[in-house]
């Protein structure tokens, strides 16, 4: 016998083709074993194949080099085996591969289970017969987690076969995948708890740095911990790689009939976060892995259906001064040609700092910023802010000197902080983000106040910075005096109406933040966190 383990270093194939080949009949169901792990106190299962596995996939190889189908190859190797009047290979046991992500002494597989199997032949008829899948009809239990894991999606299944509620929390941070498991109401055991702990950490530890990820563990059970031994964390250099595009890994936790059962998990990563669906291990997912390929439609399903939340955020509004006069000035191809300009140059800069695109309003942008586990989403809107307003200076240069004209161009930013309710509004073809509460009425009326291109912030978004992060801006208020001179008063703040006369007329709409204590963010230091 041969273990899978060997099997698949001595054929180069993958896991997902093993299954394939078992599923197909080119190969039997493997016959499950204990086996010792490298880990003292873990118990690994092994599918353990026959000696002429290995010869078996060569042939399959050797037929495919020649152009045969799977389909076709499995008819061949089937009919050759009738011939020579071998039996029929499958095993009456519960198909599992190696578990080299979730390993726990205490969870069993099924000693035996009756696997019903589906000829090729009949599966592709269901296939291309029956209805496209997409996330509306997943009957498999499915998820979408960002990247403080934190639950931003689900379906029907998931709900009611993981997390066992009637409506998702509304707090973002009661909405954390360990303490949503941890629930009474999830019913989960300890040993499921445990596993779908370690599975999850496996996931987020490809695209997370160990030290946010510690973050977020600590923050929600540090008894987790224990778990980062065997945890392969991403690197520099892989953060700049391309995702993979699905992720396969298995996984043994207490099935419907309250015995343990294997199931197959697949997880997509997009930016907005991780994509996660339970199968279970015996059924082909042909159509499921087809629909995951489609990664663009993926995110837009999945950002429509994103569940409304109660989330910190900071909003970032930047408006273009002078727009209308602007616009009168330049013909009107250059004129589009600008703005087209000034929002893709823009675009990267928001990516960069983690910004989620709000809206356009006519010339000026809305942007949210979410908590991060990888940096200060307060610190990242201020930094951001910052380098929006130099690339709007070097755009403003390049168009002086092209036009030889003196009209400066500037952005005047709004920066405000709050905890709000996050939504989303979709077209045929498009997904918006929308914040319903002051907090963006406010960012916006701080963008109106903001003159010749400055950044304003509120005394609240600063306060809430590190003191590492407030050493690193320079901030404050100008202060007019007759007597004394005009003065800059470093790290200060004032009131609105202290700044501006409100009984001018063209300053009406800014009462209502008159009593809002602001600062003027005038410069941010090399940053190192984004």
């Amino acid at each position: 016998m041969i273990s899978s383990k060997e099997l698949l270093e001595q054929t180069g194939i993958s896991r997902a083709t093993l299954n394939n080949y078992i599923q197909l009949g080119i190969l039997p169901k493997p016959n499950v074993q204990s086996h010792a792990g490298d880990t003292a106190g873990a118990a690994r299962l092994l599918g353990y194949f026959p000696d002429d596995a290995v010869d078996r996939i060569q042939t399959v190889q050797a037929l495919k080099a020649k152009g045969l189908s799977m389909n076709l190859i499995a008819q061949e190797l089937a009919s050759t085996d009738a011939l020579l009047g071998v039996s029929d290979m499958s095993y009456d046991s519960e198909l599992a591969h190696e578990l080299e992500s979730v390993q726990f002494a205490s969870a069993k597989a099924p000693e035996s289970r009756k696997a019903t199997s589906v000829s090729p032949k009949k599966h592709a008829m269901q296939s291309s017969q029956g209805m496209m899948l997409s996330l509306d009809r997943l009957e498999q239990p499915a998820y979408m987690l960002n990247y403080n894991l934190e639950l931003t999606w689900l379906n029907e299944a998931a709900r009611t076969e993981l997390f066992c509620f009637t409506t998702p929390p509304a707090q973002s941070s009661e909405r954390n995948l360990f303490e949503l498991f941890s629930r009474p109401e999830s019913k989960l055991s300890l040993n499921d708890q445990r596993a779908l702990a370690n599975l999850h950490l496996h996931l987020a530890s490809a695209r997370m740095g160990k030290e946010s990820l510690t973050k977020v563990v600590m923050a929600a059970d540090p008894d987790l911990l224990d778990l980062f031994v065997d945890l392969k964390f991403q690197t520099k250099a892989q953060e700049q790689q391309p995702s993979s595009a699905i992720t396969e890994l298995d996984l043994i936790r207490t099935g419907p009939n309250g015995l343990p059962m294997l199931y197959r998990v697949y997880a997509v990563y997009f930016r907005e976060g991780i994509l996660v669906i339970h199968t279970a291990s015996d059924h082909r997912e042909d159509d499921l892995l087809a629909f995951l390929g489609k990664r663009d439609q993926v995110i837009q399903g999945l950002l429509s259906k994103r569940l409304p939340v109660m989330t910190p955020l900071a909003v970032l509004v930047a408006d273009l001064q002078n727009s209308v006069r602007i616009c009168s000035e330049l013909p009107p191809d250059e004129y589009f040609e600008l703005i087209n300009q000034i929002w893709s140059t823009m675009s990267p800069i928001l990516r960069k700092y983690t910004g989620t695109h709000g809206k356009h309003a006519g010339d000026g942008v809305v942007y949210y910023f979410f908590p991060q586990p990888e940096s200060n989403y307060l610190f990242n809107a201020i930094a951001c802010a910052d380098e929006l307003r130099q690339a709007m200076r070097k755009i403003s240069a390049d168009w002086q000197l092209r036009k030889n004209w003196l009209t400066e161009l500037q952005l005047n930013i709004g920066l405000h902080e709050g905890q709000e309710w996050l939504g989303s509004f979709q077209s045929a073809n498009h997904v918006e983000f929308a914040v319903l509460g002051d907090t963006i009425n406010r960012a916006s009326r701080l963008s109106d106040f903001a003159r010749h291109g400055s950044i304003w912030a509120t005394k609240n978004l600063v306060s809430r910075l590190t003191s590492d992060e407030r050493s690193r801006i320079e901030f404050g208020v100008m202060h007019h005096s007759v007597e004394n001179g005009d003065r800059f008063v470093l790290s200060s703040y004032a009131q609105v109406e202290s700044l501006v006369d409100l009984n001018d007329g063209k300053l009406d709409k800014l009462r209502d933040i008159a009593q809002l204590a602001v600062t003027e963010i005038r410069r941010v230091t090399a940053s190192r966190q984004y």
